[in-house]
């Protein structure tokens, strides 16, 4: 996802903002990597977006068939269980190195 921004000057700045997604039906371990997730943001200072995705359909579609899941700029980086803190923060750090290249 980008955001574009207009400076004082009109130049036009594409600043990016990863998106990430917790797939999950609402049980413990989605709302675990859910709270993991938000924390290893804050700790991190990424820029994102978090969206909740309950809708088994729109599970389905990305391909995802064990839950809780998290993915990140539309790749699934886990399924089926829940990361510490420390490697989700690793794992979108990663990410950002990626995109940067």
């Amino acid at each position: 996802m980008f955001v574009v921004l207009r400076t004082e000057n009109q130049e036009t700045l594409k600043i990016n903002i990863m998106e990430i997604k917790v797939l999950g039906t609402g049980c413990s371990k989605c709302k675990s990597l859910e709270k993991a997730t938000i924390q290893a943001i804050s700790e991190s200072g990424i820029d994102a977006t978090i969206i909740k995705v309950e809708d088994f359909l729109e599970i389905m579609k990305l391909g995802v068939m064990t839950t809780p899941a998290l993915v990140v700029d539309g790749k699934v980086l886990v399924k089926g269980r829940v990361p510490s803190v420390a490697e989700i923060s690793q794992m979108l750090i990663n990410a950002v190195q990626a995109k940067e290249i």
